[in-house]
């Protein structure tokens, strides 16, 4: 009988089990506190942990679980980015919470159990690891954009986002069953080995790399399958709304590479041109929608889908440099992004929902540092030098020039350039207009170190990226 199990393959795994371990506490722990704040702070405490059991299993390669499951540069890279964002997110969560009333152990657990999920993702080369990793993040995710359960509009975006996920996992699975049933395996090695032997044209190879391509674009918001995105992140508390910006995104775009690069690898000239057309929907149409918004949160939902777009530019590519971007991009966005929301978080207060472009009016004579703060951020999401947004977004044009896709720089260089409107509308609303709200901001604990770790990163990473960039480069997978 093979060895499917072996002692290593627990140590590959630790971080994912000690975040279980320390949901599983939060959820007990929860009925004997009454100072549920005090259950945020144990949160952080596990995802530390697991970071620094992570960081003990950097310079370690190796497959557990009989191949099921890799432990490599590219899922550790991911998998920090994953701890970075869920730790921020908890940071924001501690006061919002107690102004919604929802402060609740379960709320903790949940993002340990999605993050979880995720770093399952980032690490799976098998379809059903995949597929679970996937699934335990998305119903966490389901059940945290519906935890204002009071709100009936957080109610009404959970069970939007709940039926849209499960319809495109539907379609996702189909392409899956496909792939199985034309390697007889479900590794992605295995995968791409059958694929490769088959004609390009082959109709199933086609139908599988169509329908799993078009669940994929569900998970990371591209257009046309983004419809979602703007009820969803509206409606979620600002604190998950900011999570799933960032997480969400990032385990998306990494169970992309797996499977792109190396599972369909072989249809890519088949694929390429969908991802092209899709990219360049993707970051027009979320640039263009965004113009209209006069609600942040939705106003955010299409820029997110817009940078969406511009990730994919490097898989386009296709080479080292746009694989590398991938990385580096979604490494930025999550401090970038994270910063953002942290500032509409404190927004929140008793009487004001601090959702609205009209909520920031002369946020900078109110508050100097986080209008400034917020300036910064929006630089950075418009890639504005020297912000580390800036880099971002040279590395993926640069890395579509150097593959000869210059129509594609040039429309993604054109939606940047359109993006600084609606950016900027938020810019002036809050330097230069009066405010209508006169009650100056408060700042917990949590809301300032999360500002000010985005912005140290925001910041450095724009003006020092050298060792950000062989982070990104040395997480590409061999051969690329």
């Amino acid at each position: 009988m093979p060895q499917f199990f072996q002692m290593q393959d627990i140590g590959a795994i630790v971080p994912e089990l000690e975040l279980a371990v320390f949901g599983m506490f939060l959820l007990i722990f929860d009925l004997m506190v009454q100072n549920k704040r005090r259950l945020g702070y144990v949160a952080l405490a596990g995802i530390a942990i697991s970071g620094a059991f992570l960081f003990r299993l950097w310079n370690v390669e190796f497959f557990a679980y009989g191949g099921a499951l890799v432990l490599d540069p590219l899922s550790l890279f991911f998998k920090a980015i994953f701890l970075i964002a869920a730790a921020l997110s908890i940071a924001i969560s501690l006061k919002y919470l107690d102004i919604e009333r929802e402060n609740h152990g379960e709320y903790y657990a949940l993002i340990l159990f999605s993050t979880m999920g995720m770093m399952f993702m980032a690490g799976a080369v098998d379809l059903v690891t995949l597929y679970i990793g996937l699934e335990t993040m998305a119903i966490a995710t389901y059940v945290l954009v519906g935890f204002l359960r009071s709100n009936q509009r957080s109610n009404e975006a959970s069970m939007k986002y709940f039926l849209l996920g499960a319809f495109s996992s539907g379609i996702l699975l189909y392409g899956m069953s496909l792939l199985y049933g034309l390697a007889g395996s479900t590794r992605f090695d295995d995968i791409a080995a059958a694929l490769s032997r088959r004609p390009i044209t082959d109709p199933i190879s086609l139908l599988a790399m169509i329908t799993l391509s078009a669940g994929m674009f569900f998970k990371v918001a591209a257009v046309p399958f983004h419809q979602w995105t703007p009820d969803a992140y509206e409606g979620a508390p600002t604190s998950i709304t900011a999570f799933m910006s960032v997480a969400v995104k990032a385990a998306s775009f990494a169970m992309m590479v797996r499977i792109f690069m190396i599972a369909i690898y072989p249809l890519r000239p088949q694929w390429i041109a969908i991802m092209a057309a899709v990219s360049v929907l993707t970051m027009t149409i979320g640039n263009i929608a965004a113009i209209t918004q006069s609600n942040v949160k939705r106003l955010l939902a299409y820029s997110s889908i817009s940078h969406a777009g511009y990730i994919l530019i490097g898989f386009i590519a296709g080479n080292a440099t746009g694989l590398t971007a991938v990385g580096l991009y979604l490494l930025i966005y999550t401090f970038t992004n994270i910063g953002v929301w942290t500032v509409i978080v404190a927004l929140r207060r008793k009487d004001v929902i601090g959702e609205h472009i009209d909520d920031m009016a002369g946020l900078y004579f109110k508050h100097p540092g986080a209008a400034v703060l917020m300036l910064i951020f929006l630089l950075s999401l418009a890639g504005i030098p020297p912000t580390a947004g800036f880099i971002g977004k040279y590395y993926l044009f640069a890395a579509a020039i150097e593959t000869g896709h210059n129509v594609l720089a040039v429309i993604a260089v054109l939606n940047a350039a359109i993006s600084l409107y609606f950016y900027f509308r938020i810019v002036v609303s809050m330097f230069m207009r009066d405010a209508t709200e006169k009650t100056g901001l408060t700042f917990a604990p949590g809301l300032s170190l999360a500002l000010g770790i985005a912005v140290i990163f925001t910041m450095v990473i724009g003006i020092y990226p050298d060792p950000f960039i062989a982070l990104a480069r040395h997480a590409v997978p061999l051969g690329f």
